[in-house]
């Protein structure tokens, strides 16, 4: 989540954690941040990760930077900040406006163990999209998982997509 989207939205925040939601760090106001100095992205991370402790009471520990961007200046930043990095493997475009069943179309092809799908909150049919996608997804066998659970924590590597492989 976005930090200064947690600031206006603490209660939301709130309510999502409580429910077993794991809030992951997204920055804290949405910067490109290739074009950011390595202080200047530890101040984005650490400034987001602050506000999702204060509101949940739980350390983020996943760090997605923002528009999918990471180079080796903001991989170092989070590692220096005790989160470790993520990307998607299916954008939904939900933040287009996307229906949800225009949304199912784009991650079944492209569905398979360990896959990471974007969505938005605050977007606009995204919060009644979840119900379908959710059990379509069930209904195709998978089970959704917390991030934290699908990825490699020691002994990988990312490639030039932002996808892990293991060493």
């Amino acid at each position: 989540m976005v930090g200064d989207w947690i600031e206006k939205n603490q209660e939301a925040a709130k309510k999502i954690s409580e429910a077993g939601h794991e809030l992951a760090n997204h920055s804290y106001n949405h910067p490109h941040v290739n074009n950011l100095s390595y202080d200047q992205n530890v101040e984005q991370i650490n400034k987001c990760s602050e506000l999702i402790k204060k509101i949940t009471g739980k350390a983020s520990t996943l760090y997605r930077g923002p528009y999918g961007e990471y180079n080796d200046t903001v991989i170092e930043s989070a590692k220096s900040t005790n989160h470790l990095t993520i990307q998607w493997s299916i954008d939904t475009l939900d933040y287009k406006a996307l229906t949800g069943e225009q949304m199912w179309e784009r991650v079944e092809p492209k569905l398979e163990n360990g896959s990471i799908i974007l969505m938005h909150n605050g977007t606009e049919n995204t919060a009644n999209s979840l119900g379908l996608i959710i059990s379509n997804i069930k209904n195709k066998g998978y089970s959704i998982v917390p991030v934290s659970e699908l990825i490699y924590k020691e002994n990988y590597t990312i490639d030039n997509n932002g996808v892990q492989h293991k060493q």
